[in-house]
């Protein structure tokens, strides 16, 4: 597999070297599979969040809404804030 190089700072350098230390691996190795788990969260996370959009504008274009006011003082008790 080819190989590039990608400017790291010292701190992030050290913290890449223990990680791989920790979990038995080289720093390329530990630096793929973390930068790879990360971008697999972020994909989902990305996922859920326009799904959380698109739940949100069908509920909008239903009618299923509340007035503004409504929530804050929902959320003010809820959470026992001052008014």
């Amino acid at each position: 597999m080819p190989m590039e190089t990608i400017p790291v700072t010292a701190e992030r350098k050290a913290q890449l070297d223990d990680y791989a230390r920790r979990h038995g691996q080289d720093a390329a190795t530990a630096a793929d599979d973390a930068l790879a788990a990360w971008l697999e969260g972020d994909e989902q996370h990305y996922l859920e969040t326009v799904e959380s959009i698109k739940r949100g504008y069908a509920d909008f274009r239903a009618g299923r809404t509340q007035p503004a006011e409504t929530v804050f003082e929902e959320l003010r008790l809820k959470h026992a804030l001052p008014r």
